[in-house]
């Protein structure tokens, strides 16, 4: 079903990315992955490091390593094949129709060119801007996304600027023209948290001024809270939960959703709580193919688990449109489900 059809802006569909050469070990990082974005609208991508999160996110923007891995199924955005088009084509629609803000901004930005220089040159390439109104439209996107004194900063160089001043020069270049999409690749993990907020914040009131859809990779279900309009849990490459973000949090079905929330620390627990971390770790290659790649690691694992691999399908035990890869899902009466985390937004703000 096309994106014309369906009205969604951004259509991943059975998402296969796959490293390594065939005959020989190889790993499976993204296996089967399907979901849509709608215009306007901010979805998550949630999961421990290893479970395919920005593997996904390079594969939609087609900057995975040509050499070395196999991609398929499809992406469709606004209805054309991404899949399909030619590196040029696809080079004209990066920045212009779908950026992205990576995780490191030192890394993802050029130490030997001034800022300015890095955002005019966005500007120039997909708006066809001229030199001197692109120098002062970079001026007024600095200023936009809270940087002091922009008509300065332009002049200077990446490491001449603070960790969140430099995030924000990233969101900056990715915002320049305006794109339909965003993504955004765990854009808060190297700051602290009251510059985290401050990021959060500024993303969210982006999205609801510019109506652009956003896609927010992480690890930080608080991050989630403030943000997400749905959540996908991701596992061993694959969705194991999709809910509406009040939702999931109100009754968690996943073992592995459960968990994660169990693991986050709270400003108002009471006094003596322990954390309840999920045991175990990632394991470097999860075989989906006879069993539920969680089993290991899930306390409410039951033999049907570790013989059976399980279908992402409808969970009619709840009222929601959630779907749900679990054969033993958590109750619905909330009785296992911890606390929902804050918006580390709105705590931020308020101090």
């Amino acid at each position: 079903m096309s994106s014309a059809t369906t009205g969604a802006l951004l259509e991943v569909e059975d998402l296969r990315v796959t490293f390594g050469q065939k005959g020989k070990r190889q790993f499976t990082a993204v296996d089967g992955v399907s979901f849509t974005v709608n215009p306007g609208e901010t979805v998550g991508l949630v999961g421990e490091s290893g479970c395919g999160k920005s593997v996904t996110s390079l594969a939609i923007m087609r900057l995975l390593p040509n050499r070395g891995n196999t991609v398929t199924g499809s992406v469709r955005f606004a209805g054309q094949d991404l899949f399909s088009l030619s590196d040029g084509e696809m080079r004209d629609r990066r920045g212009r129709d779908l950026a992205m803000i990576f995780q490191d901004p030192l890394s993802s930005l050029n130490p030997v060119v001034p800022l300015g220089t890095q955002v005019t040159e966005v500007l120039q390439r997909h708006k066809g801007m001229k030199r001197g109104p692109a120098k002062t439209r970079a001026t007024e996107l600095l200023d936009k996304v809270g940087i002091p004194d922009p008509t300065r900063r332009l002049s200077e160089y990446p490491h001449q600027l603070s960790g969140g001043m430099r995030q924000r020069a990233l969101i900056a270049m990715a915002l320049a023209c305006e794109p339909r999409l965003l993504i955004a690749d765990e854009p808060t993990t190297a700051l602290d948290v009251t510059i985290q907020a401050q990021i959060l914040a500024l993303l969210r009131e982006l999205v609801v001024d510019s109506g652009t859809a956003l896609i927010m990779i992480t690890h930080d279900l608080g991050v989630v809270a403030g943000l997400c309009d749905e959540v996908n849990v991701l596992y061993g490459g694959r969705i194991v939960e999709r809910a509406q973000r009040h939702d999931l949090f109100k009754v968690p079905r996943h073992p592995y959703t459960g968990g994660l929330l169990a693991s986050i620390p709270r400003l108002d627990d009471p006094r003596g709580r322990r954390l309840s971390p999920v045991p175990g770790s990632v394991a470097d290659n999860i075989p989906w193919d006879s069993a539920c790649a969680f089993a290991p690691r899930c306390s409410s694992a039951i033999d049907t688990c570790r013989t059976v691999t399980p279908d992402l399908v409808a969970d009619d035990a709840v009222p929601d449109a959630r779907l749900l890869r679990c054969h033993n899902p958590l109750p619905v009466d909330g009785s296992q489900a911890p606390t929902a985390p804050a918006d580390p937004t709105t705590t931020t703000e308020a101090s």
